[in-house]
């Protein structure tokens, strides 16, 4: 039992409105109380303001090929700024903890909007949101009927006016960024980051293209003049990209005081940018010094040799899932709804059986040796079993939110649980991948603030990165340095940074509740209460303030673009 604290959010959440009044109050701005907002509109107006942005924000980013044009941009931060104007009118300081739970998310969610309008601007900074917007409809299943073909001729048409728009639109490029757009065009990422399965893989964006043009000669020959004409449109870009290269000398990170920001104001996280270097460096040489010792452990045993066949490959998944699956109901680590598939095809993988001819890539050293660590983290009961509860939340806010301090953290969690639990008490060397893993992300999150902090560039990073971690190769250094470098700031250090948070959140609550404290209760917790960043689920479940009280006063992102 969780006790009084834990019914569902989607409960507790609506258990009380607060205030019965909705009237506009604006109150006293919470920059200068640091205390929460004592205005007078209630929760349910509240809910109905959240609901109105989310509605603004998906439109906003609808569809492939968006409108990022000055006008259009403008008009958005406008809006933001309509929809932030309205949140100390609250009445927020006579909420229950779980309602000023969801009021502390949504205004994070607005705080990641500002950010984005107005600091890291990927389309005035980095070609590559031209370069990924674009592949994706080279991955399109041909042949095509009715409505769906008369968007991918609609889309196709559309690329050449979008790309002249991008050469005006990209007025502020960073180095990195223009480094990784020119190598996506015309290499492909040896990895296979959500991409159709091709047993050679397309060379970047100018390659999906003639694979789409090639699979449309044969099965619907009425696309290809339209593909040959994106065709030509995206060498022109490219050729652009490539002579303007030499004035491309901006920074890619966003520097230390908006990280710093970002990592308060929209990651709640309870630690700034040096002390989160601080415990990646500690947690990089625990994981160094526990692989260490394993190995010396297992010194007379066999390495894992790598699967020889598909149908090898295949049954060891079988098995894997199925030995997870059994310990996780015997073991009483967590709930299996009964709306889970049965069978991990139907959950899904990540690593497919692909032969390259140099040879299996980092994560597939790890996978095709034990699927363990990564259908653990990535599948069950990871992202995928993750993402499968989580879209039973029917919560109004909290259905709609994910922090990948959670996500990526709950994943990097379970791995090290795993191990703590005895789930690899009979498969020893399996436990010096679940140790590789904990080196690389604890390597990557030193590299992830560095680069935002404009301390290191991608091939730097990748150099680190590889100097550290045992198998890692540069096709997926240099993917996932792209990653957490063009993504909001911080997703590549919430793997090591989330699952922390979660040990701590664990310690809290069987500390509270002592002999009572359910680990498998605790885990369903966190599968059934939404996303929300882990600093916000801790006061959430035990009412520790002590995070949250630092997280209410409100600095608005112009003062830090300002000073």
């Amino acid at each position: 039992m969780l006790g009084a604290i834990a019914m569902t959010p989607a409960a507790a959440v609506t258990a009380s409105s607060g205030s019965s009044s909705g009237t506009a109050d604006h109150g006293t701005p919470i920059a200068a109380t640091g205390a929460p907002p004592d205005g007078r509109a209630d929760y349910k107006t509240f809910t109905a303001l959240f609901e109105q942005y989310e509605a603004w924000r998906k439109k906003a980013g609808a569809g492939v090929m968006a409108d990022y044009s000055p006008a259009t941009v403008d008009e958005r931060r406008e809006r933001l700024r309509r929809f932030q104007a309205e949140l100390p009118r609250f009445a927020v300081a006579r909420w229950d903890r779980h309602q000023q739970v969801d009021y502390l998310a949504v205004r994070a969610q607005m705080d990641l909007m500002d950010f984005t309008l107005n600091v890291t601007k990927p389309w005035a900074r980095d070609p590559g949101l031209y370069v990924d917007e674009l592949q994706r409809l080279a991955y399109k299943e041909l042949p095509l009927e009715g409505d769906a073909l008369a968007e991918l001729r609609a889309q196709l048409r559309a690329i050449p006016a979008y790309l002249t728009q991008a050469r005006v639109n990209l007025d502020a490029v960073a180095a990195d960024y223009a480094d990784l757009a020119l190598h996506s065009l015309s290499n492909g990422d040896g990895v296979g980051h959500g991409m159709p399965y091709r047993a050679v893989e397309p060379a970047g964006l100018v390659g999906w293209f003639a694979d789409l043009r090639g699979r449309a000669e044969v099965q619907q020959p009425e696309l290809v003049g339209d593909i040959v004409a994106a065709e030509a449109a995206i060498a022109g870009f490219r050729d652009w990209l490539a002579a303007a290269r030499p004035a491309m000398t901006d920074d890619a990170g966003v520097g230390k005081p908006a990280y710093d920001w970002f990592l308060r104001q929209v990651r709640l996280m309870p630690y700034d940018s040096d002390q989160i270097v601080t415990l990646a460096e500690r947690e990089l040489e625990r994981h160094w010094a526990n692989y260490t010792t394993e190995r010396h452990r297992n010194r007379k045993l066999p390495e894992l040799p790598l699967p020889t066949s598909a149908e090898e490959y295949e049954a060891q998944l079988a098995a894997t899932d199925a030995k997870i699956r059994k310990w996780l109901r015997d073991e009483e680590i967590i709930t299996i709804p009964n709306y889970i598939p049965e069978t991990y095809q139907e959950v899904g993988y990540n690593a497919p059986w692909i032969v390259r001819p140099e040879g299996p890539m980092f994560w597939e050293q790890v996978q095709f040796r034990d699927a363990s660590p990564d259908h653990l983290h990535a599948t069950f009961p990871g992202h995928r079993f993750d993402g499968m509860t989580r879209a039973r939340v029917a919560h109004p806010i909290r259905r709609h939110i994910s922090d990948s301090g959670r996500t990526e953290g709950w994943g990097f969690y379970l791995e090290e649980t795993a191990l703590q639990l005895g789930l690899f008490d009979d498969r020893p060397r399996t436990r010096e991948l679940i140790y590789i893993f904990g080196i690389f992300r604890a390597a990557r999150t030193i590299g992830d603030v560095k680069m935002q902090r404009n301390e290191m560039g991608v091939e730097e990073t990748m150099r680190f990165w590889k100097g550290w971690t045992p198998y890692l190769d540069d096709n997926v250094a240099r993917v996932d340095a792209g990653i957490y470098i063009r993504r909001p700031p911080g997703y590549g250090m919430t793997y090591t940074i989330g699952a922390m948070q979660l040990q701590k959140l664990l310690v809290d609550r069987k500390r509270q509740l002592g002999e009572n404290f359910s680990l498998k209760d605790f885990h369903d917790y966190l599968m059934n209460t939404g996303r929300l960043p882990v600093s916000l689920l801790r006061y959430d479940l035990t009412g520790q303030d002590d995070e949250i009280g630092r997280l209410w006063r409100h600095v608005p992102l112009s003062d830090v673009i300002a000073g």
